[in-house]
């Protein structure tokens, strides 16, 4: 699968949990356009892991996956799992709920405690690399654009603040 066709794949299954676009954050090890994915034609980096952040009805969640090779597979094997998790609800079995239940343990910290994940950017980022992703990032989640929230802002704010602040440490 290509790096668009799994992008849009996880975009797309974020949106049918009821998401918006502010709501969720990509992280890879793969450097971001400035909507926050992944650019596509990117050499494969050491550690093709993948975490996706989304927030739904109100509550922080978190899927990790590191199986694969490629970002791209476990960003597809990620989108995978939450369109089965809809099935489950939507065949009456159980629901989003009780299946979350099982992912609580052993999550990464949520994106307000990552900084660089909610900026989409390397830990050894520079000033000038945080200050550019914090705007493309603004120009999307920023309460005055269509897709934007005050919380999304809120985020966005905390971590510019505290990448900020570990750099001038």
């Amino acid at each position: 699968m290509s790096m668009p066709a799994a992008t849009a794949r996880i975009e797309g299954e974020i949106r049918r949990l009821g998401c918006r676009d502010a709501d969720f954050v990509v992280s890879t090890n793969i450097p971001v356009r400035r909507d926050g994915l992944p650019y596509a034609n990117q050499r494969t980096p050491d550690d093709p892991g993948v975490a996706v952040y989304f927030t739904l009805k109100k509550k922080p969640r978190c899927f990790a996956c590191d199986r694969w090779v490629r970002p791209e597979d476990n960003i597809a094997a990620i989108a995978m799992v939450i369109q089965a998790l809809r099935t489950i609800e939507r065949y009456g079995v159980g629901n989003l709920e009780q299946a979350f239940a099982g992912y609580q343990e052993g999550l990464p910290p949520a994106p307000d405690h990552d900084w660089h994940l909610v900026l989409g950017v390397s830990r050894s980022a520079s000033v000038d690399d945080i200050e550019r992703a914090y705007l493309a990032k603004a120009r999307v989640m920023h309460p005055d654009v269509e897709g934007g929230s005050d919380e999304a802002m809120r985020r966005l704010n905390v971590a510019r603040a505290a990448a900020l602040q570990e750099r001038a440490a």
